[in-house]
């Protein structure tokens, strides 16, 4: 599993990306009401707002980690949004991409080097 700077895991399936928020991200959000997901089939770019979400306290945008093809989206979400809450790195991933270059994984955090960058 892989973490961004926007509090994003990334996790390899195949040759597929599931991509979530972390469990930190959800707590500073509080408790989420409201997501917006992609359509499935939608080409994204890097950094290009994918999904909505709106909690008690803040509306977020969640940004895409990679070029590439929604090829599934978490449409659970949508009628249970809390479940970010209860289960953010787990049961609440967002979205699988089918990513353009798989390489800018590298480019991301390690779990311990996530750990660090929050404490």
């Amino acid at each position: 599993m892989k973490f961004t700077e926007e509090h994003e895991w990334l996790l390899p399936e195949g040759d597929l990306i599931i991509v979530g928020i972390t469990a930190h991200a959800a707590e500073q959000l509080g408790d989420v009401v409201f997501i917006e997901l992609p359509e499935a089939g939608m080409e994204v770019t890097k950094d290009e707002e994918v999904v909505v979400i709106e909690s008690v306290k803040a509306a977020s945008d969640i940004l895409s980690p990679l070029d590439g093809e929604i090829v599934e989206v978490n449409e659970s979400l949508t009628s249970t949004p809390g479940l970010v809450n209860e289960d953010a790195q787990g049961g609440a991933w967002f979205f699988k991409i089918k990513a353009s270059d798989l390489s800018v994984m590298e480019d991301y955090m390690d779990e311990a080097e996530y750990q660090k960058f929050v404490g």
